[in-house]
């Protein structure tokens, strides 16, 4: 069987080997929602930086920009991070160039795997099927929060090992630790996950309806991966 770990933060990465490995970036609360959210209403592709005046440059280039940090929009930014403003379709075809707090560095700190695939529960089983089908040892990178560990990119990383056991086994503490959380709090993903410290602090924005987006599973079956140029597609 092939392997399944888990990072639980971008500053823990360097524990980790990527090389030759699926790395599946995860960024719950909303990151990583509002990339597959976006790709899957639409837009084009998405161009991902850590950096905020490199993303705003972007908009010269003729690119709608998105920018969040610390859970509000960027100053100077068209869009923030939200997976429930691009549902309507309304930037169908368009490029979309985007920074965040976490989920955009988490996918910069991956760079030198085999595949970089972007995680979140809305696609989590075409996610399954992809990994299977393309035998590869798997790391699950979870963003967190300001490098520390958070509950929700970890219980995704939880459901992932739990969905990928015939295949793929986990066998670091990890990874066995949020297989378990997984097995006893999946069933009731919204009601368990609202006690997150992240999801208060959306909470306290009003945007209820991004979290309940992001804990929505199987949506759609799009799978989305950072091609050769860096670019995040849907395939």
């Amino acid at each position: 069987m092939k392997s399944i770990e888990v990072c639980f933060s971008p500053e823990l990465i360097h524990l980790h080997e990527v090389e030759g490995k699926i790395v599946v970036v995860v960024d719950i609360f909303r990151a990583t929602s509002t990339m597959v959210a976006a790709l899957a209403s639409g837009v084009k592709e998405i161009l991902p930086f850590a950096d905020l005046e490199a993303c705003r440059a972007m908009q010269a280039e003729g690119f709608l920009i998105g920018g969040e940090r610390n859970g509000l929009t960027a100053p100077g930014f068209e869009m923030g991070n939200s997976p429930v403003a691009y549902l309507s379709g309304e930037y169908a075809g368009r490029k979309l160039a985007m920074t965040t707090t976490n989920g955009t560095q988490a996918i910069e700190k991956s760079k030198g795997a085999a595949q970089i695939l972007i995680g979140a529960f809305p696609n989590l089983q075409a996610t399954v099927s992809y990994i299977q089908d393309k035998g590869l040892d798997v790391l699950v990178h979870c963003a967190g929060w300001k490098g520390r560990f958070n509950l929700e990119d970890s219980l995704y990383a939880g459901a992932l090992v739990k969905s990928l056991e015939s295949t793929h086994q986990a066998d670091e503490d990890g990874a066995l630790a949020m297989k378990s959380l997984f097995e006893r709090e999946g069933h009731q993903l919204k009601s368990y996950l609202s006690k997150a410290s992240h999801a208060k602090r959306l909470q306290n924005h009003g945007i209820e309806s991004d979290i309940d987006f992001c804990l929505t599973l199987d949506l759609y079956q799009d799978v989305v991966k950072v091609d050769d140029r860096g670019f995040l597609v849907r395939i």
